[in-house]
């Protein structure tokens, strides 16, 4: 900042050319003032630029499990014909259906979809037509969430769905001893990743066990019973309507069997396609 008076410039007792001087150096210090602001205001939008940056990579980053099993290919899927998971679609992430809330995710049944209602597919085909719209196949983690969808099997008369359920008995499980025995402790919900608790008791916060006490073989549920059947391991989830007049409960699957499903919102989708698709409506 400039200590010259104005009244110090306008005083005529002074020599011109000391006034020029001074007024010299006060403009010297207008211009210094005016640098100062550009060089402030440029530091300003490069730390704004950069903390945008730096958010959008972060999301990106949280979001990075789900994208990174669709580049690690089919062996974290265990499908045997090979196939990927899918991408989601930001359109379709956009206009997704929203059929009922649970703590703050959204779902739907794809009975109560017109362009779905009469589909039935295998397991991993199921979770990619959820994952397409930035969702996947239902994880229930909770006694509250599993009640809602048996509500909804219940008043709908559905008699089976898919979930995300999967045992770890593909590449990459082998040697994990915190899996073993797998019927017991191999069971996790793919769509986040989360282990699935111990099969043969009541879950930690549940007052009852969503395993069926029976199954083809008579015995709770997982059973793996086509195994003995064709040799096909039953390592997926499916909420089974009274099949075995056992009223609603989980029981382990053949992944090839066909199925209508439940979508519930994927956090990590949603976080990808927003950080990827600025000003996308969610």
């Amino acid at each position: 900042m400039s200590n010259l008076d104005p009244k110090i410039l306008n005083n005529n007792n002074l020599p011109e050319s000391i006034i020029h001087l001074l007024k010299k150096k006060r403009e010297r210090e207008n211009c210094y003032r005016t640098d100062t602001k550009k060089v402030n205001l440029n530091k300003f939008l490069k730390m704004k630029l950069t903390l945008i940056t730096v958010t959008v990579c972060c999301c990106v980053a949280l979001s990075l499990g789900a994208i990174n099993e669709v580049k690690n290919g089919a062996s974290k899927t265990g499908d045997p014909k090979g196939r990927f998971l899918s991408l989601p679609v930001p359109q379709k992430c956009s206009t997704r259906p929203k059929k009922f809330n649970y703590k703050g995710h959204n779902y739907f049944y794809s009975g109560h979809i017109p362009e779905l209602a009469n589909k039935r597919v295998d397991w991993l085909e199921a979770r990619n037509i959820c994952r397409e719209y930035c969702m996947d196949a239902v994880s229930i983690e909770t006694q509250e969430e599993n009640n809602l969808i048996y509500k909804l099997i219940q008043e709908n008369d559905v008699p089976y769905i898919w979930t995300s359920g999967r045992l770890c008995d593909f590449n990459g499980c082998e040697g994990r001893k915190d899996l073993l025995p797998k019927n017991i402790n191999g069971w996790f919900w793919s769509a986040n990743r989360e282990k699935i608790q111990p099969t043969n008791r009541i879950p930690v916060g549940w007052g009852y066990n969503p395993w069926s006490s029976t199954g083809h073989k008579k015995i709770p549920q997982p059973d793996n019973a086509e195994f003995d059947i064709n040799q096909t391991s039953e390592s997926c989830l499916s909420v089974l309507n009274n099949v075995y007049n056992d009223g609603i409960a989980w029981h382990d699957v053949a992944c090839y069997h066909e199925k209508p499903f439940i979508c519930e919102d994927n956090d990590e989708l949603l976080n990808y396609v927003a950080a990827t698709n600025p000003g996308l409506r969610l």
